[in-house]
């Protein structure tokens, strides 16, 4: 296995990148398996792609906040391990694809270098905490969220409350009642309030939680209207307990926060929660409002002196990309990226840009572009050039002329039909045939590759995700529209409703026929949502159906966007999040490695951490043994019952009282060394007992099959 260059890296991030080259090796050796071995690379930020023999690599960049330094050592790992692209997402990462297994640890490595990880990118973890874009420059906001964006993803990254979950769970934090974050669509969501107590003021935050995308949709509903700043990180912990005692763990359509809180209703789901309070490690937790440096503004004395050949183009990129900041006498400058898809040549020479111009405070958009920040207006013009030679001076920054487009086919598994090269033509169309609509801040189109919603089609007024028809025989590449979604503000938004499914080469006749219509026959100023819901669904189902008849299917149909070849169905298996794992022998691995943790995290003086790992080597050797006996469950609290039914009942394991109240000790006691001693000690006992019963039985069948064979 390599060795690596980790002299200046934090003991736990150089434990965690040797640790992840072992991994490989003993995949590739056999002695992990498949399944398994996914599950560890997708919490490490590795995810398979759709060719065969590569890697995506999702690298986490809390809020969307990167450096010139972090965007450049990027860009470097780019071209050295990839294919020189970055991929701006809308969870405000950067992916890059095409990276070998192997090369993984050392690319994690570099990067740690410059303070950037990969850990819980991917998988079923806390993923990446976003923010609004804006936030700490928005004139609107209350306060800057970065600083507590950025605690909440320091306090999770790593924590064992969240390593293993049995789905993904997604935070952010609005600047303000606009809600640019889209609250509504996070499992928890924060928007900042204040408040005045006897001539004081809080601050705290509404909170929302349960709110998700993918193939059904949910609206977060409201747990809070205001609780302080120092409850938050709390609140998001007891939630997470709760979330991975209870939630679903075998179908994954299923194992959503989401639908927890549908299953047990939200007063429920809270009171839960509450019970959780002894064992937090932390009952109020401060966050550290300075946490963020303050971003370094360059001091410019002489602005160079530029020509503008287009003032009309400036003119319009002006109202398009720029707005005033909170901070008087600055601007704030947004480049629009075509699909989020950046060169490394470009990116470098946009840090170069920033370094001489900016604040080194870069943000990366919900919409896959960037904010640049603390510009001053005698610099505008400058910044306009400078963007201009690297063809990232576009206008049209979040309005309908910029698309929201996940990869699709390009590189998922998942991916249905192309949702890029349809994208390009749709921004096309828009700009040669509706260029008013570049100001245009209302109507905002989303595509996806398929119904999942990385590219957020259930956000868009104008949204579609990627799906195929049958017709005679063959498939045709298709996708389904919908209309009427959007954000309404302060924790609340709609979703987009499916109105009809068309060949995927007429969907740029379909948003001709929808532009056109609205252009022509809505009411003065009226917003796209509300004529949708004026007309209603089945007016634009008939308005489009002429699009959706097959009779006159003809050979073009038949091709996908971006391709000259037929088109047939690859979707994969999706990796969005890790698959359950079943395997008796790698349960009760798993087993003993949380309790290798418990012991380092007990030795730390970690004892909350501590106590966790011991709770989750209880449930997988509990699980372990239950499937001995053929029996799954979907949920934590389930394995607990179960085991007390067909073990503890049954007089095969016996506990003081039973299984339950042993392992559920948990969230009964405070974190303290005394009780993390003796639960990790109550812990390793059962665990040596559940590995002697699982050999036991082993020799059993290996008894019987020598008899059976004499």
């Amino acid at each position: 296995m390599k060795s690596f260059d980790t002299e200046l890296l934090n003991p736990v991030v150089q434990k965690e990148i040797v640790d992840l080259g072992r991994k490989i090796h003993l995949y590739q050796t056999g002695e992990i398996d498949e399944d398994k071995f996914r599950s560890i690379r997708l919490a490490r930020g590795i995810y398979g792609q759709r060719q065969f023999g590569v890697q995506m690599v999702r690298i986490k960049l809390p809020f969307g906040k990167v450096t010139t330094k972090q965007l450049l050592r990027i860009s470097d790992i780019s071209d050295e391990y990839s294919n020189g692209w970055l991929h701006l997402t809308t969870r405000q990462d950067i992916q890059i694809h095409y990276v070998s297994l192997d090369k993984t640890p050392e690319l994690w490595e570099k990067l740690a270098h410059d303070d950037i990880t990969i850990r819980e990118a991917c998988g079923n973890t806390v993923r990446n905490v976003t923010a609004s874009a804006s936030a700490g420059i928005d004139p609107n906001e209350p306060f800057d969220v970065s600083p507590y964006a950025h605690e909440t993803f320091k306090y999770f990254l790593r924590n064992p409350i969240c390593q293993e979950l049995g789905r993904k769970f997604k935070i952010t934090f609005s600047s303000s009642d606009s809600d640019s974050a889209f609250t509504f669509m996070n499992d928890i969501g924060f928007i900042p309030k204040l408040k005045n107590e006897n001539g004081i003021e809080q601050r705290g935050f509404k909170v929302v939680v349960g709110g998700g995308l993918g193939a059904v949709p949910n609206a977060a509903q409201t747990a809070y209207e205001f609780l302080h700043e120092d409850l938050i990180i709390p609140f998001i912990e007891s939630i997470l307990r709760v979330f991975d005692r209870l939630g679903e763990r075998n179908n994954r359509n299923k194992a959503r926060l989401k639908h927890l809180l549908n299953k047990i209703g939200l007063t429920e789901l809270l009171k839960q929660a509450e019970q959780e309070r002894a064992a937090l490690k932390s009952k109020t937790y401060k966050i550290n409002r300075y946490a963020i440096d303050e971003p370094s503004i360059p001091q410019i004395t002489e602005i160079p002196s530029v020509l503008i050949e287009n003032n009309a183009a400036y003119e319009i990129w002006l109202k398009t990309n720029v707005f005033p900041q909170k901070q008087k006498g600055y601007y704030a400058a947004s480049v629009k990226v075509q699909l989020g898809n950046l060169t490394t040549a470009d990116a470098r020479k946009l840090a170069g840009i920033v370094k001489k111009y900016a604040a080194d405070d870069i943000r990366i958009t919900i919409n896959q572009g960037f904010i640049l920040k603390y510009i001053r207006i005698e610099l505008l013009p400058v910044i306009y050039n400078e963007l201009l030679k690297i063809n990232l001076a576009d206008p049209g920054f979040d309005t309908t002329a910029d698309i929201t487009a996940c990869p699709g086919t390009d590189t998922c598994n998942l991916g249905i039909s192309n949702s890029t090269a349809v994208s390009v033509e749709f921004e096309r169309v828009i700009k040669e045939e509706f260029p008013d609509l570049i100001f245009n801040r209302d109507i905002k189109i989303k595509i996806s590759g398929c119904m999942n919603s990385c590219g957020q089609h259930g956000l868009a007024n104008i949204g579609f995700h990627g799906s195929s028809l049958k017709h005679n025989g063959k498939v045709l590449p298709a996708l389904q529209l919908l209309l009427g979604g959007g954000g309404i503000g302060n924790g609340s938004g709609r979703f987009a409703e499916r109105v009809i499914k068309i060949p995927s080469k007429r969907a740029v006749d379909a948003l001709r026929t929808i532009l056109k219509d609205y252009q022509s026959n809505s009411l003065n100023e009226e917003k796209f949502n509300d004529y949708y819901d004026r007309t209603g669904k089945n007016y634009f189902y008939r308005l489009l159906l002429p699009l959706a008849d097959l009779s006159g299917t003809v050979q073009e149909d038949y091709i996908d966007w971006g391709s000259d070849q037929a088109y047939t169905t690859e979707v994969g298996v999706g990796e969005c999040a890790g698959v359950i794992i079943d395997l008796v022998a790698t349960l009760l691995f798993d087993s003993e490695e949380k309790l290798n943790f418990s012991k380092e995290n007990l030795s730390a003086g970690k004892y909350a951490d501590s106590i966790y790992h011991a709770y989750s080597s209880f449930i997988n050797s509990a699980k372990a043994l239950l499937l001995l006996k053929d029996l799954t469950c979907n949920t934590q609290i389930g394995i607990i019952n179960d085991f007390d039914q067909h073990y503890t009942s049954a007089g095969i394991f016996s506990f003081p009282v039973d299984f339950k109240t042993t392992v559920l000790q948990i969230n009964k006691n405070e974190p303290a060394k005394e009780f993390a001693e003796e639960y990790l000690k109550q812990a390793e006992k059962f665990f040596t007992a559940a590995k002697a019963y699982r050999e036991s039985r082993v020799d059993e069948k290996l008894n019987e099959e020598v008899v059976d064979e004499k």
